[in-house]
């Protein structure tokens, strides 16, 4: 049982830049990191992405790895290219002015755990 989308919205102080399925889909974890290939190796299915990428190559990566939700921090530009990615891919595109660490901080206080696909060496 994970966390609705929507439900993370207001502490996080975000803006709504594209609502993809944030109505009724939840998240059953986090991951953050700004490398993309880092994502793509360790990112789970049906996560929430904490990131200050926003070009949209974030939205390839959200959809190669089934991410539901990408949280794009520090109020970075988003470009207008990657809203329209993600409006076509049904993903939900977050912005908030806080910084990576304290968004992951509140998600975690509201029960997003940190999940992470593990590599087999």
């Amino acid at each position: 049982m994970g966390i609705k989308i929507r439900e993370f919205v207001e502490p996080l102080q975000a803006e709504i830049l594209v609502r993809g399925g944030m109505e009724s889909e939840e998240v059953e974890g986090g991951y953050c990191g700004d490398l993309l290939s880092d994502c793509i190796a360790h990112a789970e299915e049906n996560s929430v992405w904490v990131t200050v990428q926003s070009h949209p190559n974030v939205v390839a990566v959200a959809t190669l790895v089934g991410i539901r939700c990408i949280i794009v921090t520090n109020s970075q530009e988003v470009q207008e290219q990657t809203l329209e990615k993600a409006r076509e891919q049904k993903i939900t595109l977050l912005r908030t002015s806080l910084s990576s660490f304290e968004t992951v901080a509140i998600l975690s206080r509201l029960g997003v755990p940190g999940k992470k696909r593990r590599v087999v060496r």
